[in-house]
């Protein structure tokens, strides 16, 4: 069964340094105000396992998964300054995929393509 759901989905696992927990938290609160206005975010929350932290977010479609990227690249270059990125994948559908390879050139993504799903 094939999907019709154009959503995609970005999954950051950032490995915070020790000692650095609380400032990272910080920025995730900044994160989150910022995402909050955005109209085309399906789900964003951040999830702790220790030190390392995973991102869950969606967004409707490429377009709004680029706007989002737009809206909180200033507080992305400052969580870099306190944790790097262990992986980061993004899953859609290839057609929405295709729409992020070029723009996203330069970052180390590994995209999965969503051939089979369900969305209500």
């Amino acid at each position: 069964m094939a999907t019709t759901d154009r959503a995609v989905s970005i999954h950051p696992y950032f490995k915070v340094p020790d000692g650095k927990l609380d400032a990272f938290k910080e920025i995730c609160r900044q994160f989150m105000a910022a995402t909050a206005r955005e109209q085309r975010c399906l789900y964003y929350g951040f999830s702790f396992n220790g030190n390392e932290v995973h991102c869950r977010e969606a967004y409707d479609d490429a377009e709004g998964a680029l706007a989002h990227l737009e809206n909180v690249g200033a507080i992305l270059a400052e969580a870099t300054k306190v944790a790097e990125i262990a992986r980061l994948e993004i899953h859609g559908i290839e057609e929405e995929l295709a729409k992020l390879r070029g723009p996203l050139a330069d970052i180390n993504v590994t995209y999965f393509t969503l051939e089979y799903g369900i969305r209500r």
